[in-house]
């Protein structure tokens, strides 16, 4: 008995460090944040005054691995539960449980803080970008450059 419960511990364990590790594989949105794919390519940019500035939430990845993950524990969790059928519905239970509730732990866990900075270009235009809260704060009335390279837009000093 001791063998079987440290077994599903050591499962348990292992599917909860495999959530943080995605937590920290989020990429980051910010203004100062660029992908590999951004490297040695030419952005566009235009100059312009912050209009506003406006707090919002980013909303947390939605990958398989947060499901995957709690529909293991919970499927062990629940094949501990009774004996016979009732061990095996138990644990079907379980795993749809820990699926649903892993999908929303790993969304809830990758959710960030971001910003909705809206900018008067110098040409008349207004563009509102958001992006992470990467550090900067941005208030109205401060000029920032605004760079594009037609996928990607972001508003920094």
């Amino acid at each position: 008995m001791l063998n079987r419960t440290s077994r599903k511990l050591r499962a348990a364990t292992v599917a909860v460090l495999a959530l943080l590790v995605l937590g920290g594989c989020a990429q980051g949105l910010g203004g100062g944040a660029y992908s590999r794919t951004e490297a040695r390519r030419a952005m566009m940019v235009q100059f312009g005054t912050i209009e506003s500035v406006r707090g919002v939430q980013l909303e947390g990845t939605k990958t398989p691995i947060g499901s995957v993950a709690g529909a293991a524990v919970g499927g062990i969790a629940g094949s501990g539960v009774g004996g016979g059928r009732g061990s095996a519905v138990a644990a079907v239970l379980g795993a749809v449980a820990g699926g649903v509730a892993g999908s929303a732990l790993e969304e809830g866990a990758t959710r960030t803080p971001g910003v909705e900075v809206t900018v008067r270009l110098d040409n008349g235009q207004y563009l509102a970008v958001v992006q992470a809260d990467g550090g900067e704060s941005f208030r109205a009335g401060e000029r920032v450059r605004v760079l594009r390279d037609g996928g990607t837009t972001r508003v920094s000093r």
